[in-house]
């Protein structure tokens, strides 16, 4: 199965419902946290150009947030990409 990182925080329910969907589909996600692990926010931004939570890569695929995850898993992309 393909290695998932969610950049995310506590407080954010969409969020929950990602790492929800992630775990239905059998995969293992690793969090970082962008308020409480150093500089993780930068990062998160310079690889994403994003600056909202969650922002989740598929091995070295950034799938986007929670509507783009579900979307994918909508149309049977997600396990495709999960492996």
């Amino acid at each position: 199965m393909a290695t998932v990182v969610m950049y995310c925080t506590q407080s954010c329910p969409y969020c929950a419902l990602a790492d929800q969907l992630l775990a239905k589909r059998g995969a293992t996600v690793e969090k970082i946290d962008i308020d409480t692990t150093a500089d993780a926010f930068a990062t998160m931004q310079a690889r994403t150009g994003r600056e909202t939570v969650p922002q989740i890569f598929i091995g070295e695929t950034h799938v986007g947030g929670y509507d783009d995850l579900v979307e994918l898993d909508m149309v049977g992309e997600l396990q495709e990409l999960l492996g």
